[in-house]
């Protein structure tokens, strides 16, 4: 099992606490052919095979990163974001679930601001 957590800065923490997103409710597990990534009550899991690549990105507005889960209107990706200067944004082959409980709106990708980029990147791959 490989656990990986977010980078938090200090405006990102304040801007995501009413959220329920801080520290302790935030992480990316790679274990058993799965993903899991938490973001205070939002989560997305899906299996290894059908991430189809990924790519370090940033920087990142604030405006548009910080606080809950984030939507992007361009391509549906969803983004969970504790800072703003670099992340890992994950392809999927199937889009997932993330944001609505209904699961009628589906990612094709997500990004992560985890601590360990290069670290999160490899494991996914391998």
């Amino acid at each position: 099992m490989a656990t990986f957590d977010f980078r938090f800065d200090p405006a990102y923490r304040v801007a995501a606490l009413p959220f329920g997103v801080m520290p302790a409710t935030t992480s990316v597990v790679v274990e058993d052919g799965e993903l899991v990534a938490r973001f205070g009550p939002w989560r997305v899991r899906t299996p290894l095979r059908n991430v189809a690549g990924t790519e370090a990105s940033g920087p990142y507005s604030f405006a548009k990163t910080a606080g809950p889960a984030h939507l992007s209107f361009t391509d549906r990706g969803v983004t969970f974001a504790t800072n703003g200067r670099r992340g890992l944004c994950i392809r999927f082959h199937e889009p997932v679930r993330a944001l609505a409980c209904t699961g009628r709106l589906r990612h094709p990708g997500l990004t992560v601001t985890v601590a360990d980029v290069e670290g999160l990147a490899a494991a996914v791959a391998s």
